[in-house]
């Protein structure tokens, strides 16, 4: 299969970020489920431990191999089902990534906009873009009924990784 990049670049509080845009045939509430509770993450990208009413939790990445470290997503603003708001930093490293879900329904219809910064480095997008780019299909996928493990990363990158690099350049 092959893949088209779908980010674009966006400026939110002042912070060089990739948009992607991904719709559904289904309500918000079940789309809002589909990017927020851990067994569901579990189908197309991690899962988190902790309790969210502390403000944050740990959030591991299940298919980029067993070293992928945990996270820690700190919940920034959540006004559920509409918008999730979290920063995110990997144990050891000082990029701290900050990321918005915003999800909007019309007639039974819900459209996921996802943001995330490329953090002070533009370079970092060649990996963010085609990560999420990725990532968010296989949510499509698993929303669908389908299997995410049908969707190969090799066909998002190094492929799309120019497209990102360009963007920011």
């Amino acid at each position: 299969m092959t893949s088209t990049p779908t980010g674009r670049r966006t400026t939110i509080d002042g912070l060089d970020r990739i948009a992607f845009d991904r719709t559904f045939r289904a309500g918000i509430e079940d789309v809002w489920a589909a990017v927020t509770e851990s067994d569901r993450l579990a189908r197309w990208i991690g899962e988190w431990t902790g309790d969210p009413s502390t403000g944050s939790v740990d959030f591991r990445m299940l298919y980029e191999g067993d070293e992928h470290p945990a996270e820690r997503f700190t919940i920034q603003k959540c006004e559920a089902p509409e918008r999730l708001v979290l920063t995110s930093q990997v144990p050891g490293e000082e990029i701290v990534w900050h990321i918005t879900l915003s999800l909007v329904e019309h007639e039974g219809i819900t459209t996921l906009t996802f943001t995330q910064s490329v953090g002070d480095d533009p370079a970092m997008a060649g990996g963010v873009g085609p990560g999420w780019d990725y990532y968010l299909d296989r949510l499509v996928v698993a929303e669908a009924a389908g299997d995410p493990a049908s969707i190969d990363f090799g066909d998002y990158y190094p492929a799309h990784q120019q497209h990102y690099l360009d963007m920011f350049a």
